[in-house]
């Protein structure tokens, strides 16, 4: 029995039965909160009432938020993750105590979680659990929402009033409120999970873009007025040339979060019919190291990647389109090997994630410094790994696999729709097949699907031969497991989907795909051996992503071919 429930026994304020109906409800409903239960479900006791005996139980103060202006509060105390997930706000902080305010004393992990990420000694008010609720939905409202006050002065300062768009002639925008704009949407993608940042002019709006989970979302449309200041700036901080809008280019910048958190961005610029669209690429350094089983790999596509990995020598390859996580899993089997004893390079276009340890080399085709440039003085370096952002012709795939046939380990990306389709890609670039059959040991392709929003998703039932059309085979209705479709609540913003899942096809080189390459074999007669050897195709690595209850059937069918 958790302490709250004990404590309210105790004290005769709750009964042993209701206190177990209560438990009972907050285990059958993942990520449940017993003070949710009590307060708000089963109306056993007032919020305000409950409060005041917890103060006086645990000999804290409480404090009635109607009477608290939100604007004071340190809200960049505490990271807003962590605020949702604990229910911990800060109120002051001064030295190294910080007040914060809670609803449920209790809640030891909570509070030691703020102590641990502050590095601060915690004074905890009590407060009414229901408005505490509500008050961090409010400060969980939406980034358009947020964004309005900032869109409001930048649309005085440019002198547009009424939604009318002033002559860009005439425009004169003062840099700060572009800059707090900025700043702004930089920091609600990256607490909103977004991987891209769309900034997109059009004739007669411009409009912001995330994407989120794989989908873009519109977030706002400023006016159109603040157009080429947002581009100056944003080219300014990347370090590119902001007289220059004839052609593409491309920069990075960085954001400082926190003094142990900075966000690198991947900045693309591409000049459009009314103006400079910019793509802003996400890149969280933590990603990588998330470890491989935070990648989503089943249990025996884990076992074969690592173990050709830790092989001394050859070629791993990681396929599949944009933004589907092929630098995230290079970089998660580097962040593996990369011990003090071993000497790893990169050449990427341009490195994405930076990573102590590791020798990244950024490529630059303008200077000379190409791929296969790159490789070749790699070899002069005495390296024991390789990793090649992409194999793009056929003079780098040369240098790649005469490498990982001479005692190095290489690893490198390759744009192809499955495994078997990249030994065909290959050999169409003009590698010789014994050259590929003597160096390339595992092929991984991958797609990232939507995962299902674990606060609302629900079971759905769906016919067998539905489930048989979407490639279910017979032995798997059994009746043990059953498909989810999604809802859609605040947690997901209306999606039903939180977050995203690999799906993934681990294809080592077996001796017999071996002999099907040196013949000169086509996709579909390695796609056939590896069927036989047991290797799951991007479809039934999905479909069981689905049993599991990770995602939905449309989900895997949209993101996979058959």
């Amino acid at each position: 029995m958790p302490g709250l429930a004990r404590v309210l026994i105790q004290h005769q304020l709750l009964s042993a039965e209701q206190a177990r109906e209560a438990l009972a409800k907050v285990q059958a409903t993942e990520n449940g909160n017993l003070l949710d239960e009590l307060v708000i479900n089963s109306k056993v006791l007032n919020p305000a009432r409950l409060a005041l005996f917890l103060a006086e139980t645990f000999g804290m103060p409480v404090m009635d938020l109607a009477s608290l202006d939100f604007a004071t509060l340190p809200l960049d105390q505490i990271d807003r993750k962590l605020l949702a997930e604990t229910r911990v706000i800060p109120l002051i902080k001064r030295g190294n105590r910080l007040t914060v305010l809670l609803s449920d004393p209790t809640d030891h992990q909570a509070i030691e979680r703020v102590k641990f990420q502050q590095q601060a000694i915690i004074d905890p008010i009590v407060v009414e659990h229901s408005k505490l609720v509500k008050l961090i939905q409010n400060l969980d409202q939406s980034t358009a929402d947020k964004l309005a006050d900032l869109i409001g002065d930048v649309e005085e300062e440019a002198g547009v009033t009424d939604g009318a768009v002033a002559l860009e002639d005439n425009a004169d925008v003062d840099d700060a409120p572009i800059v707090r704009f900025l700043q702004k949407v930089l920091m609600d993608a990256i607490q909103g999970g977004a991987s891209d940042i769309h900034f997109e002019p059009y004739e007669k709006f411009y409009r912001i873009r995330f994407r989120v989970d794989g989908e873009l979302r519109e977030i706002t449309q400023p006016p159109l007025v603040i157009k080429d200041k947002l581009a100056s700036r944003i080219k300014v901080i990347s370090r590119l040339d902001i007289s220059e809008k004839r052609v593409p280019q491309d920069g990075r910048m960085k954001l400082v979060i926190s003094s142990n958190r900075a966000i690198d961005f991947r900045v693309s610029t591409l000049p459009t019919l009314f103006g400079e669209k910019i793509v802003m690429r996400i890149l969280d350094p933590s990603s990588a190291k998330l470890g491989i089983d935070a990648l989503g790999y089943d249990p025996d596509q884990k076992k074969a990647l690592t173990e050709a990995i830790a092989r001394p020598y050859g070629m791993v390859l990681v396929t599949g389109p944009t933004g589907s996580g092929k630098t995230v899993s290079l970089y998660t089997c580097l962040n593996i090997l990369n011990q003090p004893g071993v000497n790893i390079a990169t050449a990427e276009d341009p490195a994405e994630i930076n990573l102590p340890g590791i020798n990244q080399v950024n490529v630059n085709d303008k200077a000379g410094l190409t791929f296969a440039a790159a490789l070749k003085s790699f070899l002069r370096q005495d390296p024991d790994i390789i990793m090649v952002g992409e194999i793009r012709d056929l003079e780098t795939a040369d240098i790649a696999i005469k490498a990982a046939q001479t005692g190095h380990m290489v690893m490198s990306t390759l744009h192809t729709n499955d495994a078997p389709t990249t030994l065909t890609r290959l050999m169409n670039m003009g590698v010789a097949p014994f050259n590929i059959a003597s160096s390339v040991i595992l092929i991984t392709a991958q797609r990232l699907a939507r995962r299902l929003c674990t606060q609302c998703k629900q079971p759905v039932d769906l016919d067998d031969d539905a489930l048989l059309a979407a490639g279910f085979s017979e032995d798997d209705l059994d009746g043990s497991w059953r498909p989810y479709k999604a809802v859609g609540c605040e947690r997901c913003n209306g999606s039903g989907y939180k977050g995203r899942v690999g799906i993934y096809q681990v294809m080592p080189i077996s001796e017999e795909i071996q002999r099907i390459i040196l013949n000169s074999g086509n996709a579909m007669e390695i796609a056939a051996q590896a069927k036989r050897e047991g290797v799951n195709d991007l479809r039934t690595s999905g479909l069981i992503k689905v049993k599991q209850g990770l995602t939905t059937i449309e989900e895997v069918l949209g993101v996979t071919n058959e």
